[in-house]
């Protein structure tokens, strides 16, 4: 039996553990990627372990997230980020470079290898056939400490793309798709490994679509073959002695199957406020719109920057909105200007945003109150945005500029024809602004402005929990629910108490100060807990605050991993139905939670005020559980090196 393109890739770099779905596997890592709204702790964490040079191959450092510089804490960081990056071996990408994933693609993706990423969508280099995972910065700084990275080992499912797409319909709408019959939460423990004679048609920034997005079903990648189409895209990029051909094998095995016909897809758009809340385009349009945003960390690509500026041409946005754009990088930009597309968003009174993530993640062009918001992005989980009360809709390229020209949401199929756009044979390339690391790292002298301070210390496991419920939530909390983002919020990523009184923030303003007041407690959740972001800031702050566990049906990979890392307990419930019986207010206690947890065996959770008890348990490697036993990953490692001999 042949063998599919994730094991092979999985099976090349293994070190610990079976290639068996849901068993944990540890993975050699070739690349590790930072960004800088998540990067200032993966840094603070390395740095505590006193390790002289990374140990990965590779190391990039982006800042794309926070470039707004309203004050000095935003560009202290900056510089912390670009010594620490100079000091310990790190590539730096300076402000204004670009956004990590398209960077990434054009100068540093590698087919066959492994990347970890302290951002979720680290995933769209699964474009460029790598098995690239979005996780926690403590376990990227465990990365780049020399540990394997570990994750349950994936299904794999074969995603079968076939035929050709129509007129006015793109990758985006590919992805929508996929997010229309699965749902958020239908590649949960699954790599979406894509195959099928519609691969012939799809460049690799229509691939990078595709896969940026496959986190918002929940999944652990993406991944896309690497063939002529790949090695034409490097070419272009002068990084053609990168390019290897990487496929399955015809007979290769695959735990699960879909099939996408490209040629019944339609124009589609997510409605407010999941990303898997999808309608065809034609269902929704004139919808009024005040807002359309195209770019940030997807569909910012030269393909997408040209086809807006292609649809745009000659035409003006109309009066009701406003439009922006965020390219992908500054080489992205480059080329929109060689070929004159960057001018047409300007005679049609586009608003640029700048190279980053912006929009995206609250940083500006927050949508006015109660207004429609037609974007390319990701995301559009209630206040993301940056305004509270927004109602934001995900979309494909050809869509928004539709859209931006008439006002309301609008089918572009309605448009006439459609712009023809060339994938170019050589780009403009711009690399100047990639910053190696210092030859002689132990003469840099770090940057520690005001705002960085230590993370908080993190405790081991008590032997027995007690405390109120704090909080009790529905299915699919996301992490911007938890702990948002926003240019008020992400410039306190570097000071935990700061950047902690907003926890909850959108959902109940109260949670930070009733949480100190009862000495921390307990969080209940539905299935899927902590989906989206990355961001280890919605544990940190919530343990700052003095939770000890969450108590959920279910819980995203990253989220749950992020919990163990920072030694909070992610416990499911047994029986579902007991989620029903536990109320916001209700005191809990946990009399021989260590011990359980350490011994195997099912928590008892006994609710004084309702006289009842439940079973509870985290699931978690063996790993996982020392981990949590000694009070979160960094407590973990230090414990786990001091034991080595002096020589190792």
């Amino acid at each position: 039996m042949g063998k599919n393109l994730t094991q092979k890739i999985l099976e090349e770099h293994l070190v610990e553990g079976k290639l068996e779905p849901g068993k944990e596997i540890g993975i050699r890592v070739d690349q590790t990627l930072i960004q800088d709204a998540t990067g200032t702790m993966v840094w603070q964490q390395f740095h505590s372990f006193g390790i002289a040079r990374v140990r990965v191959p590779l190391c990039v450092t982006y800042v794309d997230h926070n470039v707004l510089q309203t004050d000095h804490r935003n560009p202290d960081d900056h510089l912390f980020l670009q010594t620490m990056s100079a000091k310990y071996g790190a590539i730096f990408s300076r402000p204004g470079n670009g956004i990590s994933h398209f960077c990434h693609l054009e100068r540093f993706d590698v087919p066959g290898q492994t990347m970890i990423g302290s951002d979720s969508h680290t995933c769209s280099a699964g474009a460029m056939g790598m098995i690239a995972v979005g996780t926690g910065g403590a376990e990227v700084a465990a990365a780049m400490a020399g540990e394997p990275f570990y994750v349950p080992c994936p299904k794999v499912v074969r995603v079968n793309l076939v035929g050709k797409l129509p007129p006015w319909v793109s990758a985006k709408d590919v992805i929508l798709e996929l997010l229309r019959r699965l749902t958020v939460k239908g590649g949960i423990g699954k790599v979406m490994e894509f195959v099928g004679s519609a691969l012939q048609s799809l460049t690799v920034y229509e691939r990078e679509t595709i896969c940026n997005m496959t986190v918002e079903l929940g999944a652990t990648t993406g991944l896309f073959p690497s063939d002529e189409l790949t090695r034409r895209f490097l070419r272009a990029q002068e990084r053609e002695k990168d390019w290897k051909p990487l496929a399955a094998d015809p007979d290769a095995k695959y735990d699960e199957e879909i099939e996408v016909d490209l040629g019944k897809v339609e124009p589609l758009i997510a409605k407010p406020s999941s990303p898997d809340k999808v309608v065809p385009v034609s269902e929704v349009a004139g919808t009024p719109v005040r807002q359309v945003c195209v770019g940030s960390s997807v569909n910012s690509s030269y393909r997408d920057m040209a086809v807006v500026g292609a649809i745009l041409r000659g035409r003006h946005i109309a009066p009701n909105l406003h439009m922006t754009l965020s390219p992908g990088s500054r080489q992205i930009l480059i080329n929109t200007l060689k070929h004159g597309y960057y001018a047409d968003y300007i005679l049609a009174g586009v608003q640029d945003r700048g190279v980053a993530c912006g929009p995206c993640i609250g940083m500006g062009a927050a949508p006015p109150s109660g207004g429609n918001s037609v974007r390319t992005f990701n995301r559009n989980f209630k206040g993301r945005s940056g305004t509270e009360d927004d109602y934001v809709w995900l979309c494909s390229p050809e869509t928004a500029a539709a859209t931006a020209i008439k006002g309301v949401i609008t089918d572009p199929r309605t448009m006439g024809d459609p712009p023809k756009i060339e994938e170019p044979d050589e780009y403009i390339l711009y690399t100047q602004d990639f910053l190696p690391p210092a030859p002689n790292g132990d003469k840099v002298e770090l940057y520690f402005g005001p705002n960085i301070v230590p993370p908080p210390p993190v405790k081991p496991l008590a032997e027995s929990l007690s405390g109120r419920v704090l909080l009790k939530l529905g299915d699919n909390i996301s992490t911007d629910h938890i702990l948002p983002g926003g240019n008020d919020v992400l410039p306190l990523r570097s000071n935990i108490p700061a950047i902690s009184e907003y926890t909850f923030r959108f959902v109940d303003p109260t949670f930070p100060e009733r949480a100190k007041e009862a000495g921390g407690g307990f969080v209940v959740g539905g299935d899927n807990w902590g989906q989206g972001s990355s961001r280890e800031h919605a544990v940190i702050a919530p343990m700052y605050l003095g939770v000890k566990a969450i108590l959920a049906k279910s819980y995203a990979r990253i989220h749950e991993s992020n919990l163990v890392n920072f030694g909070i307990v992610p416990l499911r419930f047994l029986n579902p139905a007991d989620y029903d019986s536990v109320d916001q207010g209700d005191e809990l206690e946990m009399p021989d939670a260590r011990a359980a947890i350490k011994e195997g065996r099912p928590v008892l959770v006994r609710n004084r005020t309702k006289k009842i008890e439940y079973k509870l348990a985290p699931k978690l490697s063996p790993r996982q559980v020392e981990m949590l036993l000694a009070g979160g990953l960094t407590n973990y490692l230090k414990k786990k090196w001091s034991s080595r001999p002096a020589t190792a």
